[in-house]
């Protein structure tokens, strides 16, 4: 089973709200999924990310890809970095 981290849709039509999520990659995009990550908000300004960072990096480290959209968030929210320097402390 090959997991993904990535966005979950929800609110109402216009007003986006998604949810991090550690999905299945063969599962739809708003269905089942295994574990909420955190959330992002882009309607806020600036846009509100709210991450589990200690779940993010467990994830991570266990071979979860992050979509391209939660990469760039990720980053933003400053857990990529976290995740990078642990995987080259390892090494």
């Amino acid at each position: 089973m090959a997991v993904r981290i990535r966005l979950a849709r929800h609110g109402a039509k216009k007003r986006p709200f998604y949810r991090i999520v550690a999905a299945d990659s063969q599962s739809p995009r708003d269905g089942r999924f295994l574990e909420v990550l955190g959330t992002y908000n882009p309607l806020t300004d600036p846009a509100t990310i709210s991450v589990k960072e200690d779940r993010v990096l467990e994830w991570l480290s266990n071979g979860a890809q992050p979509s391209d959209t939660v990469r760039s968030l990720l980053r933003k929210a400053g857990v990529l970095a976290k995740a990078n320097a642990g995987s080259q402390a390892e090494a």
